[in-house]
């Protein structure tokens, strides 16, 4: 069994910063779901009222997109490693003020402090393992696998302080807390530049003339569309059209996380073995399949079923599609941090379209919805599929 590093083609010097990324990354997972997690808790003890509730995780995801768009242009300022660990500190100061204070304007401010960590989290982890990895399609599918291991154990977290221990839900804040203090002491010892990048053949606005870097971007755009949506709404749509039974209901998103790891150890696999557009070809198709059958079927077995398909196929698009942009760009914070950014933009509006769809008509109707933005990304898809199939007989001719 050749070791991951040999798999990936990491040189050696460049192992021991593997390993931080891949911490780093399923430490940043753990987060993700962990604030979910313990929003009831918090909720019931501060007494928040829906309105505070939705805005705090508004307030997340604005830091989450801030961060991304902050985190392209600090190393060039401070350096990778300073920016990284000056930005990163946000989680820690969020988890710990919101287990301090129930205080509204604190709370919004500790929830934007999380999603600033978050999104540096995303942004230099993306574009390192892209930079050190040859096999750069396997390390960001295992990269975005280890998101998805520490999405999936951080409610039993939350399920282990709040039901074995009593309603202690600060422990699990605390012990997020201690993870990214691991992280952040690891990346301090790491090989991450300490001195302010410099700027190489106009990288900085080379990105924005690229119909390719944009075509990826609206991909990621549309996919995240779907991806926030559903991760967001599945268990309120099962639970209240009582297609699952509420025990159920709350399973379908650690059974969905566990597809989604499946899936990003399928795709680090076939992407090494076929072409990539072609793959992401197959994973639109199939998601557009098992998101029509989950709306639609009622037997448990055919729902479950559902999520498995949606699971693998959802799973690898993000990162296989990240792996087909210019080396360049993958190798650029800016143009990294202003992909992941503009595509965190559907992450934010998506889930809140589908609410209003939702209070309007029902949450049937919000949920099918998200079927609108999967077809969008398909299609651009497509046009990817054979933009590559052109390019490939212009180089054939040539």
């Amino acid at each position: 069994m050749p070791s991951l590093s040999k798999l990936l083609k990491v040189r050696s010097e460049d192992v021991s910063l593997m390993y931080t990324i891949y911490f780093a990354f399923f430490t940043s997972g753990m987060m993700s779901t962990l604030i979910g997690a313990l929003l009831p808790f918090m909720k019931a003890e501060y007494q928040m009222s829906y309105v505070l509730s939705g805005a705090v995780i508004s307030a997340h995801q604005i830091g989450n997109f801030a961060a991304l768009l902050i985190a392209g242009y600090l190393p060039y300022l401070i350096g990778r490693k300073n920016s990284t660990l000056t930005l990163s500190l946000g989680i820690v100061i969020g988890f710990t003020l919101m287990t301090l204070s129930g205080n509204p304007l604190l709370l919004l401010i500790a929830f934007a402090f999380t999603g600033i960590g978050r999104g540096t989290m995303s942004n230099i982890t993306n574009v390192v393992m892209s930079e050190i990895a040859q096999n750069k399609a396997a390390g960001l599918n295992l990269l975005h696998a280890s998101f998805a291991v520490g999405a999936f154990i951080a409610p039993f977290l939350a399920i282990l302080s709040t039901s074995v221990f009593g309603v202690y839900w600060r422990i699990s804040a605390w012990v997020l807390v201690l993870f990214e203090i691991a992280v952040l002491f690891s990346l301090s010892r790491s090989s991450l530049s300490g001195k302010p990048k410099a700027k190489q053949n106009d990288e900085g606005r080379a990105f924005m003339r690229s119909g390719k870097y944009w075509l990826n971007t609206f991909i990621l755009f549309f996919y995240l569309c779907g991806e926030a949506s559903v991760i967001g709404w599945l268990v309120t749509y099962f639970n209240d059209t009582g297609r699952l039974s509420p025990a159920l209901a709350q399973t379908t998103s650690s059974a969905l996380w566990i597809f989604i790891l499946v899936g990003r150890l399928v795709c680090a696999t076939l992407s090494v073995k076929m072409n990539k557009n072609a793959l992401l070809v197959i994973l639109g198709a199939l998601q557009i399949v098992f998101f029509l059958m989950m709306i639609s079927v009622e037997h448990i077995a055919l729902i479950y079923l559902s999520l498995f398909g949606f699971g693998l196929a959802m799973s690898g698009t993000y990162p296989t599609t990240l792996s087909t942009m210019d080396r360049k760009f993958n190798s650029s914070t800016i143009a990294t941090g202003t992909c992941i950014a503009t595509a965190t933009v559907g992450a934010i509006t998506m889930p809140i379209i589908v609410g209003s769809v939702a209070q309007a008509v029902g949450i049937a109707g919000g949920l099918a919805t998200i079927s609108l933005s999967i077809l969008c990304m398909f299609a651009l898809i497509l046009v990817k599929f054979f933009l590559g199939k052109r390019d490939e007989r212009a180089e054939a001719t040539a």
